[in-house]
């Protein structure tokens, strides 16, 4: 009888002991990433705010956050308007694309202060290489024959596209919110291509967004491999940020705490 009572008491002992090493390590301080920037680049037919649900997540752990407002006029006046945020900066730099700023970030991450590069459902061209050079051969989406372009050249996606295939899995107030403030982007950008990506001298991190249907999710796989890109995959449409905002703050939060 002694003896299962001691029995009884060390597995008490034993359990009280694990419960209170756990307590410790969810009670252990965050990294603090005080003095890292990230800067975040939207893609095609969207805005700097398309970034406000993950702003906050970054914030919190000490990161100072800029979200550039690309003009999506052309890869070259994208890249210089993130390129002038990155000069504001003090200290090291995240870079973060999203879509279309994939592109962008390949082109003006090679600046030193960059320390590391995030694709976000994004495009990761090579040197001398454009969005429809990469896309050459394959079948056109469904969503371009809801692609609208204005008398100079401009291009937005329909109620329809935005609903159905760029952001199907969000409330449909939000789907509305975001065709109604929806970048428009220049048809032009399609054959800009990459001088020099960034990404083959910067540490790389990719979130593939598994139920995309903008950039093909087996294409976002090819690309973060052909990168040797760290790859998360999220069950979420092409705007991710948005639908699973966690998994894009955890993502740069990584590469942050990587990057010196």
């Amino acid at each position: 009888m002694k003896s299962l009572w001691k029995k009884c008491i060390a597995s008490v002992l034993l359990m009280g002991g694990l419960v209170s090493l756990q307590a410790a390590q969810a009670a252990a301080p965050q990294q603090n990433l005080q003095g890292k920037t990230v800067v975040l680049v939207h893609g095609a037919f969207a805005d700097g705010s398309s970034w406000d649900k993950v702003i906050p997540l970054l914030e919190a752990r000490g990161l100072h956050v800029v979200a550039v407002q690309n003009p999506l006029s052309s890869l070259a006046q994208d890249a210089a308007a993130t390129k002038r945020v990155i000069d504001a900066q003090n200290g090291p730099v995240v870079l973060v694309g999203h879509s279309w700023g994939g592109a962008v970030i390949s082109e003006a991450g090679n600046d030193d202060k960059v320390k590391a590069l995030v694709y976000v459902a994004a495009f990761a061209p090579d040197n001398g290489q454009s969005i429809n050079d990469m896309l050459k051969g394959k079948p056109a989406p469904v969503w371009a024959a809801e692609l609208q372009k204005d008398s100079a050249g401009f291009l937005t996606l329909s109620n329809k596209g935005i609903f159905d295939d760029f952001a199907q899995d969000l409330p449909p107030a939000q789907r509305r919110l975001v065709a109604a403030t929806q970048g428009p982007w220049f048809s032009g950008c399609i054959d800009d291509k990459v001088s020099t990506a960034a990404w083959h001298a910067k540490p790389s991190w990719f979130v593939v967004t598994d139920k995309d249907r903008m950039i093909d999710p087996h294409l976002q796989d090819a690309m973060a491999g052909a990168i040797g890109a760290k790859v998360t995959h999220a069950d979420a449409s092409h705007v991710v940020m948005l639908s699973e905002p966690k998994v894009v703050a955890d993502t740069i939060i990584a590469a942050a705490s990587k990057a010196q």
